[in-house]
């Protein structure tokens, strides 16, 4: 049986496929312009908010039909994967992974479920049942600020991470390849 990581990255390891990288910039593009550029309530912001959801579903189907490393097959966050990681982390060790290791997983299913807790309560004040609902609009702005902080988290974790195993994740985002340094 393989492990769940390598012992040490190739030279340069193609990772993230086209669709994987243009639905992580573009879902980040749809959240910085929902939250710091458009307004509130706006038709802009509920459609960028459709679309960031329309994103995620997306991703979540080629999370079974996408190319290796974007499968969840592949980085599934189980409870023995996310043992032996926190593991190693505990021993010292930073295991590298070529795709997603088990926390940049769980958080990655963290941030799609909080962009589709926004769409699904987005959506659900524009109907008559649950218009102007305050408990609405409440866990609307709860999932919206949730998300900023997962996502700054998200970022930080991808510096820390990647200087702690010596790849530039960031970059490897936009070029889709990991590259050891």
């Amino acid at each position: 049986m393989k492990p769940d990581h390598q012992a040490a990255l190739a030279p340069a390891v193609k990772v993230w496929d086209p669709f994987v990288r243009l639905f992580h910039w573009s879902l980040v593009s749809c959240v910085l312009l929902n939250q710091f550029i458009l307004e509130a309530g706006a038709t802009a912001h509920e459609w960028t908010g459709y679309l960031a959801s329309a994103l995620v579903l997306a991703r979540v189907l080629w999370g079974f039909v996408g190319s290796r490393h974007a499968r969840f097959a592949d980085f599934f966050p189980t409870p023995g994967r996310l043992y032996r990681h926190f593991k190693a982390l505990s021993q010292g060790q930073h295991p590298q992974y070529a795709g997603h290791n088990p926390l940049g997983a769980l958080m990655m299913l963290a941030l799609m479920a909080f962009v589709l807790g926004l769409g699904l309560t987005g959506w659900m004040q524009t109907t008559d049942a649950y218009f102007g609902e305050e408990w609405l609009m409440e866990l609307h702005e709860w999932l919206a600020n949730g998300l900023l902080i997962a996502a700054g988290l998200h970022g930080v974790a991808a510096i820390v991470m990647g200087r702690l195993e010596r790849v530039n994740l960031v970059k490897a985002m936009v070029t889709g390849v990991k590259q050891p340094y």
